[in-house]
């Protein structure tokens, strides 16, 4: 899944405390909004206020994890916002408003005095955790050390770990470091105010607290992985129950106080999240009214698409917003023949992306075809195609560009191609579909693959984001979506790209990517007061990235969503990659 402080130039798109209450989409008795085909992408639709009703989830498969310091699916930190809640947030809204970040457990965006390297906020008075303790900074503080600086919580990135200062002797984690004052750089003068304090500039500060990981946890109710089984509400829900590839059930957090909280408006009685089912099914259920929503985000499945598109009644329950996802491959650079550039060219080169993109959907349903990492919308985007492609008349890739791409092998000494394993989702059956597709393009250059398949849960945790698993079992190339951590090109490729994000498991550089002038040039742009020369940087790093040819870009994606028409305040939200924001749904009685 996707904040700046008060410098005039980074300023720009948060909002002040006050007026947030009219934040997610207004009032209204249940009074429909608009409702129609996309009607949702650029606002909120079907607003409401009414409480009670239980909200009906379906995920295709389990959360990696529903840990706030221990996860990194963007549909899980929107999730996770029922629970728990940031320093900041994105705005609960649609369109390009969503993608801005606003306070939440503080009570405004961070204060730094010297351009980037220390940052300090204020949380709001009154917030209570579901045991009724109050809330204080030492609660975010814990959070981060546990989730940045621990063995055990892999999930989710390590932003706050790159760019903290350490303690004199390398801080080893709550779970090691028994001493009182955990990490030195950040500070809790008082139980109201948390000051990080940087090894170097860090201009997009605020974006990064709008993270899952600033959501406060109780040091004495840390249970390390076992957390996950029973976490600790700051939000308007409390979780009755978890089991894993089953359900999460959801009530009201008995101590939320809505004067401490102007931004949710908590309107369901209950939320029930079953887990583990059929993709299939979940559209069979939202058409039949027995489920409302799919929080997956990645839209309805291949045989659902015709009924929607040609029922203008469904259709007009339906979205289909740019996501800010990009659906590409990933070649690892330690799966033999792809260490040499040559051999992953030519996987560029041979890849049919038409075919691809196809199996997800088509233009309508699976996005638009993709020749850079970062996609249109994000800040860094420059067009251009190093590998560029072209097709027979009846599909498929002409002789051209197969003949380019036997050039590449013929340079990494496999003139007569090579073997390799794509992987993809095993509920997704889309991804599997496109992993399909890609096999049958490879092979016309002489490239041969076996498909592999993993659990979403499970996906980056135990495979292709453990290095040590995708060397071992061959896993040459690794098909992913991704969307920003916040809108810019440091949100969306620092976590893929930088060496330094490369991690044992739950990594998402899964070419295990480590080019030095990349690295570096993430630490100028983020440094840079400038907008303007972040931006050029960001295409830079764009650039020498398809050089190195790590990434075969395929999709920008878009997705078609359907949303039943009982669920108010219903709005896309590009904060969290398009999908729709869950913060402030509710239901018709």
């Amino acid at each position: 899944m996707k904040k700046i402080r008060p410098l005039a130039a980074v300023a720009v798109g948060l909002v002040a405390t006050t007026g947030l209450a009219a934040c997610g989409g207004g009032s209204g008795g249940g009074k429909s909004n608009g409702a129609g085909y996309n009607a949702a992408v650029d606002k909120v639709i079907n607003t409401s206020d009414t409480k009670g009703g239980t909200l009906r989830l379906a995920e295709s498969d389990d959360f990696d994890s529903p840990d706030p310091g221990n996860t990194y699916y963007a549909w899980s930190q929107n999730f996770a916002r029922l629970y728990g809640r940031g320093l900041l947030t994105f705005k609960p809204s649609a369109g390009p408003d969503s993608n801005q970040v606003i306070p939440d457990l503080a009570q405004g965006p961070g204060q730094t005095p010297d351009n980037g390297k220390t940052w300090t906020y204020k949380l709001r008075s009154g917030v209570k955790f579901d045991d009724g303790t109050p809330v204080t900074s030492k609660d975010v503080k814990y959070a981060v050390e546990r989730s940045n600086f621990t063995d055990e919580l892999q999930l989710g990135p390590k932003y706050f770990k790159a760019y903290l200062q350490d303690n004199p002797t390398p801080y080893k984690g709550p779970y090691k470091d028994k001493s009182p004052e955990g990490l030195k750089s950040i500070e809790t003068p008082d139980d109201s105010t948390i000051t990080f304090k940087l090894s170097k500039p860090f201009s997009e500060f605020d974006y990064l607290v709008a993270m899952a990981q600033t959501m406060p946890v109780p040091q004495a109710k840390d249970t390390g992985l076992k957390y996950e089984q029973k976490i600790v509400s700051s939000g308007p829900y409390k979780i009755d129950s978890y089991e894993r590839g089953k359900s999460m059930i959801l009530s009201r957090n008995p101590h939320w106080d809505k004067n401490t909280d102007p931004i949710r408006k908590a309107l369901p009685d209950r939320i029930e999240l079953q887990l583990k089912q059929s993709p299939d099914d979940i559209d069979n259920r939202l058409l039949a009214g027995s489920l409302d929503l799919d929080v997956a985000g990645v839209g309805v499945q291949a045989g659902t698409q015709g009924k929607l598109l040609t029922d203008a009644t469904k259709k007009a329950n339906t979205d289909n917003p740019l996501q800010g996802y990009l659906r590409f491959a990933s070649l690892n650079l330690h799966v033999k023949p792809l260490d040499n550039v040559h051999c992953r060219r030519a996987v560029q080169y041979a890849t049919d992306k038409v075919a691809m993109q196809s199996a997800y959907g088509g233009p309508l349903a699976g996005g638009d075809i993709a020749t850079t990492i970062l996609p249109p919308g994000t800040v860094g985007y420059t067009k251009f195609d190093k590998y560029p492609q072209t097709y027979k008349q009846g599909g498929g890739l002409d002789d051209q560009t197969i003949a380019k791409a036997k050039s590449e092998l013929q340079q990494c000494g496999q003139p007569n191609g090579f073997k390799t394993k794509i992987s993809a989702r095993s509920d997704r059956p889309k991804e599997v579909a496109m992993a399909q597709a890609m096999q049958q393009g490879l092979k016309a250059a002489g490239i041969n693959t076996e498909i592999v398949q993993y659990p979403a849960g499970d996906y980056f945790n135990k495979y292709v984001g453990a290095p040590e698993f995708v060397h071992k079992n061959g896993v040459g190339i690794m098909l992913m979506a991704w969307s920003a951590d916040w809108p810019t090109g440091y949100g969306f490729l620092s976590q893929i790209l930088d060496g330094r994000a490369i991690k044992p498991s739950g990594g998402n550089n899964l070419p295990e990517e480590n080019n030095p002038a990349i690295n570096k040039a993430f630490d100028d742009a983020i440094g840079n007061v400038d907008k303007n020369a972040r931006a050029k940087i960001y295409g830079q790093i764009d650039q020498m990235a398809m050089d190195d040819a790590v990434d075969v870009p395929i999709i920008y994606a878009k997705a078609l969503l359907y949303r039943p028409s009982n669920v108010t305040n219903v709005g896309i939200t590009q904060g969290y990659g398009g999908q729709y924001d869950y913060l402030n749904l509710g239901v018709k009685k």
